[in-house]
């Protein structure tokens, strides 16, 4: 549509048959049908709730034990560190933590694989109870531990006062961090590449290798990060089957509970903050390798 205007002609917009305006783009220069919605009303009053609750739950109670920590001042706090018997249960925790979740990568990978690659009868009961330890009160899972495989073993092995039988606890209660982050990435995992690699004679072994455990691999780290995580800090499973032996199969969190007991709060404090440290800085780094293996895949 055009009219003239002082001998020159100028183009008017062309409006829609129905009269309305013609429909803009956004200023993102999105359609407006592919722009992000949000689906929860009030997106500041939502955030607000969130940082709100996130201090609550999280970093209030975090900075109470850090400010206990170092309430007698820095030396205190490192000498309670490295105090020798806090350095042995130290040690002996991270060393049962990184068994436990070696032992989870590998087993719960292979349950995943099991549960989302196979079909056999009970399957749903065995998908059931991969969550089973989520649910149960740790404290019986070590007396069922102790009535298995302690003095009097109905199998005949006794692993009770032993780091094995601290591995086995902990394996046990950090079993559904590995299975539950590896099975969805298998369910959506695209077969047709490993039937290509077939196709070309590449064995079950170097298809598993090259092909899927790449794509795995992130949500491997991520589940490992979780059940390492978890072990460092488990009390409830070990503290019947463990043994509580200083130096040998005592964990951090039961010197913790002895020191609050005799009146050392600050020294429960401090321990507190190093396995607090210990699973920032491990979460943190198997997160950034995740991140960096994931965005390697999606370039090729």
């Amino acid at each position: 549509m055009t009219t003239e205007v002082a001998g020159r002609r100028k183009f008017l917009p062309r409006r829609p048959a129905s009269g309305l305006p013609a429909r803009r783009r956004p200023a993102s220069g999105l359609p407006a049908s592919r722009r992000p919605a949000s689906h929860l009303p009030g997106g500041s009053l939502t955030l607000g709730t969130v940082v709100l609750w996130l201090s609550v739950i999280v970093l209030l109670p975090l900075a109470a034990v850090l400010s206990r920590s170092l309430s007698d001042g820095p030396a205190e706090f490192w000498d309670a560190v490295t105090d020798p018997r806090a350095l042995a249960t130290l040690r002996v925790t991270v060393q049962v933590s990184v068994v436990a979740a070696l032992i989870n990568v590998v087993m719960g990978t292979v349950i995943a694989w099991v549960l989302v690659r196979d079909d056999f009868p009970g399957k749903s009961v065995v998908n059931a109870l991969i969550d089973l330890p989520f649910a149960l009160p740790t404290i019986v899972a070590s007396l069922v531990l102790l009535s298995l495989y302690g003095p009097m073993s109905p199998v005949g092995i006794t692993l009770n006062a032993t780091k094995a039988g601290v591995v086995l606890a902990l394996a046990f209660v950090t079993l559904p961090f590995v299975v539950r982050a590896v099975q969805p990435v298998l369910i959506e995992l695209d077969r047709e590449v490993e039937e290509a690699a077939a196709s070309l004679g590449a064995s079950n072994l170097v298809i598993f290798r090259r092909v899927v455990l790449p794509v795995l691999l992130p949500s491997i780290l991520s589940g490992a990060g979780l059940a390492f995580s978890r072990a460092l800090g488990e009390f409830g499973s070990v503290v019947l089957i463990g043994g509580n032996i200083p130096g040998e199969t005592q964990i951090a969190s039961q010197l913790i509970r002895e020191q609050i007991e005799t009146d050392q709060p600050v020294d429960a404090a401090a321990i507190s903050v190093v396995l607090l440290l210990i699973a920032f800085v491990v979460l943190f780094v198997l997160r950034i390798s995740g991140s960096r293996l994931a965005r390697r895949e999606e370039q090729k």
